[in-house]
């Protein structure tokens, strides 16, 4: 009975998880045919903090796949929403809601067709710049006032080429090491951005070339 007893007083003495206070949103498009697209790189990222912090983004809840981590002492929920692109921010305003929070604790993680692979930029809100999935979040959310960050995934070759065919299209061969070292770089961009200081982020990140 002594054991029970013991493993009772663990119990009681354990500290309860910290609430949810900020959202990581990844956005991209469900389905096997798109994993590897440029309009896929916020699914990226999720997929290789999901890797790298021990975490698992796979229960399915507010229109989209959902995970739990811990950084630097913050809990957040990690999401990829599986609305397809132009509807993502119905998955993140039914988490916000259900949560109860704010777009400046709202971070989330796009492609962005404007510069090359290898480069990222970090931003503390700003309009949709012609990305469907941040103006589907911003109508949602009734708010532009939520951080991002923007992956580069290479510029059209020509301004004739249509951009959704160049979006949803795949990395060619030689380009994925670049795209994946980027990758590497999110759990410190996070750390700092999560933490307040998303300003250092900035600083520290913003047109680093890989």
């Amino acid at each position: 009975m002594a054991n029970i007893f013991d493993l009772f007083k663990k119990i009681e003495q354990k500290e309860p998880s910290a609430p949810i206070t900020h959202i990581i949103v990844g956005l991209g498009n469900p389905g096997e045919k798109y994993t590897f697209t440029r309009h896929n790189a916020g699914f990226l990222m999720v997929d290789y903090l999901a890797e790298k912090l021990g975490f698992k983004c796979d229960r399915l809840k507010f229109k989209a796949l959902c995970g739990e981590v811990t950084i630097n002492g913050v809990r957040a929920l990690v999401m990829k929403p599986q609305t397809f692109m132009n509807a993502s921010g119905e998955a993140v305003a039914e988490a916000s809601k259900f949560y109860k929070i704010a777009p400046e604790n709202i971070i989330v993680i796009s492609d962005d067709a404007s510069f090359d692979v290898g480069k990222l930029r970090i931003r503390k809100n700003g309009s949709a710049g012609g990305h469907n999935g941040l103006k589907s979040v911003i109508e949602c959310l009734n708010s532009d006032k939520f951080p991002r960050i923007k992956l580069g995934v290479g510029q059209k070759p020509n301004p004739d080429y249509d951009i959704a065919d160049w979006v949803l299209a795949r990395f060619p061969k030689e380009a994925e090491p670049t795209f994946f070292s980027v990758l590497e770089l999110s759990p410190d961009i996070l750390s700092l951005m999560l933490t307040g200081k998303t300003e250092k982020a900035m600083c520290d990140y913003n047109g680093i070339s890989k």
